[in-house]
């Protein structure tokens, strides 16, 4: 018999059919493999080189243990609900038809039977693990939980049991009723399947084996439903659903009593079911169960409901009294507010001569420069070159200059690889060449020069000033929150620089190049290493270019804020790091934050809507995330180095629970605040999140009264930032400011109060004025005892001193101030608003608003040309906030301010031009300067018409020089008298609008 003769190719050996399908798989499975191993051992690197792997082993290995812990018991629950089902099934149906029915199913299944059987559960095992993983920090808090020595005043049990055991526990019981629930499901469908649950005309039928299931399933699910109450009782004290927080009069009263009997009951019918499993009878756990859920609904829900409707409400002030009492103490103990010190301050509203002298060194730390409107004039006075950049909102701090604490504007000049010309924009350049900023930029925030320009304590290139130079600190900036998603640095000593590093003076006429000299990344340098991180970041340069060599290093991951959040999972980060020069090194400092939201009787806050203001809806801060927390700490002070990315966590409150606890997890990443340098303690501030957090609070928790409270007669808001048009919380401001019980100023984080806003409307006066001191000293491993303090002014209520939007109004209002700034508009420039400060001084509050001149144009930079000041119903405008004062307060304000060296100059006269004269009547030159600026607009919109633009420029040119012989004689004329009565005003937007 002759065999067919071969379709294959002579000499190819034919593949068997269907091998393809497999091979296909299996390199499907391996590549998957390989990026799932890239994406681990590019980790495992990163957290060695900086040397945090014990953070990434512990949390992984919990992961996982939770992970297999959370799979095994679904699965074995699921599996053996099946499998007991399936073994227990009866030989024979109960009649034909049903038989017949069964039969096809079971046929369709038995070929898939065994893969199903193990399948399905392994499917839920998945999906139990992974939600399992999910609550490791729970898991850990448990076993590592530390005492608060303090109790709840309803259990009478220790803080810790509701932040570290409740959690864990209700996720435990949670858990569990989910396995039973699933399992019982899984069984109970496996026995009707194969037989053994029978839908029939007289009833149900039930084989023997699968009662026993029924009722064992019954039982446990019962037994943890029970837990579950008893469990519910405590939660109680956690429940945010009343109107205040905590465990009320209802909730003491009758659901909590409830909830025990509830948790007596299911276990009595899950003892019923045990019963019906032995005897074979239902009718006592059918009957059980239904009064459970008919109890469960009158004790758990009617109850209640009636005690609060009928017995509550109609006295609810005197029924609550205590619980509200409970909830005032709780939320300020858990926020930090019990130690508030609150003051007594009567505001006089009164401009007396002489006022500031007690006040001397606060008026002359009074900062003008706006760190939201100065950053583009440091770009173009400080950028030196497209691919240099300064973030949008610089940040405030101080350093001792001469002798003195001088509050300053700080930024870093970071890379930019975006400003680099289209030709420029190659994978070398970005990746190998332009790896780095250059150096920080410092301005004086209480003067400025006589043009309105930052005076700088620190600038140029190469880096010079106060804070040091080249050889003093290290200026390159590696590490910031605007660096390139990842560099390639490092190369053999002798090998030639290819890092462009800066110009090489303030010219620019060359450019110096640089190698990398730190740790700051992994090493790339073999190949393996190269294949794994081409992978990462998928990029087959990074694998072929020449430029990596064998001591290359690669740098991601670079953002502050993002690198302590990854070394520390266990933390809130605050939305803003600060970089500071400290011991020679540029450093990022980072706040982070414990929180809980299981606190009893906390007042809970969402974090995103307590810490919103007018920076964080312009994009200038990170918002936080939104979830509530009713307890928060700033438990930890990080540092990130800006050169070579490495991380230091300092344990800065070391008293706290949560944070002894973590300590315990991962034993050797924090260090006590006691190794910090007395440099980095003297930069230290308060956070900025926090502050505003409890600022929210206080807003209503600075009554302590539970009658007050619950009137809510003296409840305060937060003021809206008149500067922009959105109705958005104005910002704390950082400001060396001496409070009246200090005996010289402090570094403080600031904010006012006024009555609260009532669907959007309120009466803008202010209330309270809230201070936190921001000093911790400047001794090495010492923090300050006054550092943290919170104090609290609080002004009676019946007061008349102008909240900052009534304030604002007065400026914009005015007759006098109109009329220059308007004046300041008609040459096609810009006048910004900055910040508006609030200083308790002079017996009152005083109000501080520098005015900004921005010109047309993509060069053009604000330039600080006059100077508002408050007080009472009075205002001051003049060139500098010295002579604004001294209008102020009659002639003589009894204190100097920073910018006193500038009164009576003038910005310096351009080459090429002469400066007349001034006229001996001020005024008289005022309205000639005024005529010709008018006849230059005129001049100028008839040349515009005629389309001559040279003859538009030439007026345009008059125009300005008349401006500005405006200015000086608006600046000679002397006070300017405030209107007894101001109208109300929109206050004009600043760029933040």
């Amino acid at each position: 018999m002759s065999r067919p003769a071969s379709s294959s190719p002579p000499g190819r050996s034919p593949l068997r059919r269907g091998a393809l399908t497999p091979t296909l798989i299996v390199v499907a499975v391996a590549v998957v493999g390989f990026i799932f191993f890239a994406n681990v051992w590019t980790d495992v690197l990163w957290y060695q080189q900086l040397g945090f792997f014990e953070v990434y082993i512990r949390e992984n290995l919990a992961r996982i243990i939770t992970f297999i812990v959370g799979f095994a018991m679904m699965f074995a629950a699921v599996f053996f609900a099946i499998r007991i089902a399936y073994r227990s099934r009866p030989v024979y149906a109960p009649d034909a038809e049903a038989r017949d029915n069964l039969n096809r199913y079971q046929a369709q299944l038995e070929p898939v039977r065994r893969v199903v059987m193990v399948g399905l559960p392994i499917l839920f095992g998945l999906f139990a693990g992974s939600a399992a993983a999910s609550q490791w920090q729970k898991i850990l808090l448990f076993f590592n939980q530390e005492p608060f020595g303090q109790a709840d005043p309803l259990f009478n049990l220790d803080i810790s049991f509701y932040l570290m055991s409740l959690p864990f526990l209700g996720f435990v019981t949670g858990f569990l009723i989910s396995i039973a629930v699933v399992a019982g499901i899984a069984g109970i469908l496996t026995h009707y399947l194969y037989g053994s649950i029978r839908l029939m005309e007289r009833g149900v039928f039930t084989s023997r084996a699968a009662q026993i299931h029924i009722a064992v399933t019954g039982a446990l699910f019962l037994l943890l439903l029970g837990v579950n109450f008893w469990l519910d009782r405590y939660t109680t004290v956690q429940s945010a659903s009343g109107r205040w927080a905590g465990a009320l009069y209802t909730d003491v009263n009758a659901v909590v009593p409830t909830k025990a009997i509830l948790a007596v009951a299911a276990g009595l019918v899950a003892i019923l079911f045990i019963v019906a499993a032995v005897i074979g009878r239902w009718r006592l756990p059918v009957i059980g169960t239904a009064m459970l859920i008919i109890t469960a609904i009158l004790a758990g829900g009617v109850y209640p409901w009636v005690i609060q409707q009928f017995q509550v409400r109609p006295s609810e002030n005197t029924l609550e009294r205590e619980f509200i009492s409970r909830n005032i103490n709780m939320t300020r103990s858990a926020y930090g507010l019990d130690k508030i010190e609150v003051s007594a301050y009567n505001a006089t509203t009164t401009a007396q001569s002489g006022a500031l002298a007690k006040d001397a060194q606060t008026a002359a730390n009074i900062r003008l420069l706006d760190p939201n409107l100065v950053s583009s004039a440091f770009s173009q006075l400080e950028q030196y070159r497209p691919y240099y950049q300064f973030p949008q909102t610089l940040n405030v701090d101080r350093y001792t200059v001469d002798g003195k604490v001088q509050d300053t504007v700080i930024a870093v000049r970071e890379l930019n690889p975006d400003g680099l010309s289209a030709n420029q924009q190659t994978w070398v350049n970005r990746h190998i060449v332009y790896t780095h900023g250059y150096g920080v930029v410092a301005a004086k925030g209480n003067k400025f020069t006589v043009d309105g320009k930052p005076e700088f304590l620190q600038s140029g290139i190469p880096s010079s000033g106060v804070l040091g130079n080249d050889t003093s600190y290290q200026p390159r900036i590696y590490f910031g929150e605007n660096s390139p998603e990842y560099s390639i640095v490092g190369a053999p000593e002798g090998s030639p620089h290819r890092e462009q590093d800066r110009p090489a003076g303030r010219e620019g006429t060359g450019e110096t190049q640089y190698t990398f000299t730190g740790n700051g990344g992994p090493n790339v340098g073999n190949w393996l290493n190269r294949i794994l991180y081409s992978i990462k970041f998928q990029s087959s340069d990074l694998l072929l270019s020449d430029g990596v060599n064998e001591k290359s290093q690669i740098l991601y991951d670079r953002n502050p804020r993002e690198r302590v959040e990854k070394l520390a999972p266990y933390l809130t980060v605050d939305g803003n790091a600060y970089p500071a020069v400290v011991d020679g090194r540029v450093k990022w400092i980072v706040d982070g934050y414990t929180t809980s939201q299981y606190f009893p009787y906390s007042q809970p806050q969402q974090l995103q809507n307590a810490t919103a203001d007018s920076q964080t809806t312009a994009g200038r801060t990170v918002a936080l995330p939104n979830s509530s927390v009713n307890y928060i700490r700033n438990s930890v002070k990080a540092t990130v180095d800006a050169y070579d990315g490495s991380v230091t966590l300092y344990a800065w409150d070391e008293q706290d629970p949560l944070l002894k606890a973590w300590q315990k997890v991962f034993p050797t990443t924090l260090k006590p605040y006691t190794e910090m340098s007395g440099d980095l303690m003297s930069h230290v501030r308060y956070p900025e999140d926090l502050f505003k957090v409890q600022r929210e609070l206080l807003g209503r928790y600075h009554v302590t009264d539970a009658d007050s409270f619950y009137q809510n007669n003296d409840a305060w808001s937060v003021p809206n930032d008149p500067t922009v048009s959105e109705p958005v919380k104005q910002p704390p401001f950082y400001m060396s400011l001496q409070m009246p019980d200090q005996d010289k100023p402090a570094f403080q984080l600031t904010s006012s109060f006024i009555p609260q806003t009532v669907n959007g409307n309120a009466r803008n006066i202010l209330y309270g004025f809230l201070a936190a001191d921001s000093d911790a000293g400047n001794v090495k491993g010492v923090k300050a005892d006054s550092y943290g303090k919170l104090r609290l002014l609080q002004l009676p209520t019946d007061t008349q001193v102008p909240g900052p939007g009534q304030a604002q109004n007065k400026f914009n209002s005015d007759p006098t101030v109109s009329q220059a700034l308007n004046l300041l508009r008609q040459g096609a420039s810009d006048v910004l608003n900055g910040n508006l400060l609030t200083l308790p001084v002079g017996g009152g509050l005083l109000y501080v608003q520098p005015v900004y001149l921005k010109s047309t144009g993509e060069t053009s930079y604000p330039t600080l040309q006059r100077v508002l000041v408050a007080f009472g119903d009075k205002i001051g405008f003049a060139p500098t906030l010295d002579e604004a004062l001294d209008q102020l307060f009659g002639g003589n304000s009894g204190a100097k301010a920073g910018d006193s060296d500038n009164n009576g100059q003038t910005p310096a006269t351009p080459p090429g031009t002469t400066t007349p004269e001034a006229p001996a009547d001020a005024k008289a030159e005022l309205k000639a300067a005024l005529d010709e600026a008018n006849k230059a607009i005129t001049d100028g919109q008839a040349a515009l018409a005629k389309g001559d633009f040279a003859a538009y420029g030439t007026q345009q040119t008059k125009l300005s020089e008349a401006l500005k012989k405006a200015l000086d004689a608006e600046a000679r004329l002397g006070a300017t008298p405030a209107p007894s009565a101001t109208p109300s005003a929109t206050p004009s937007p600043s760029p933040s609008s």
